[in-house]
């Protein structure tokens, strides 16, 4: 069994495949009975898919590895909290636990700006834990947006 610390560390290693694609460093893991059955990173302008989130197709890989889109035993594992979109993708996916690296102040919705996995209008009791590699998690990203920044000026 792997410690929140080494789930977290392989979530990274998928944030790191999108910062190669030039995509924004997102990465995620699904564990289940001590075993990842789904990853993904962000691939959102690779596949111009406004959905192609991390949280997505690790979701979507942990039900394929499944067979069954009832992860009620996985925990997801990802380098920023999910938005709102994938936070539904949570509850809908029955994931019983939630861990991420960095909080997101602006579209968070695990807990810092709304708490949909947690909601009880939608009965949903989804585990939180944040703040796993917090500052490798916020380091990657905050490399990428200042990357991003200077080419905009270069580009200028």
């Amino acid at each position: 069994m792997g410690t929140h610390e080494s789930w977290m560390e392989q979530a990274y290693q998928e944030a790191e495949k999108a910062l190669e694609k030039d995509e924004v460093p997102i990465g995620a893991v699904v564990v289940s009975d001590g075993m990842v059955v789904g990853r993904g990173y962000n691939m959102v302008e690779t596949l111009q898919d406004p959905t192609a989130h991390a949280e997505v197709i690790a979701i979507t890989a942990a039900a394929n590895c499944r067979n069954s889109w009832r992860l009620e035993d996985a925990t997801l594992y990802v380098t920023k909290e999910p938005c709102p979109m994938c936070a539904g993708a949570i509850y809908l996916s029955r994931i019983q636990q939630v861990v991420f690296g960095v909080s997101d102040s602006r579209m968070g919705a695990c807990g810092s700006t709304l708490n949909i996995v947690q909601s009880p209008g939608l009965r949903s009791e989804v585990t939180v834990t944040c703040g796993i590699l917090e500052s490798k998690c916020l380091g990657i990203l905050q490399a990428f947006f200042q990357k991003l920044r200077q080419r905009r000026i270069t580009e200028r």
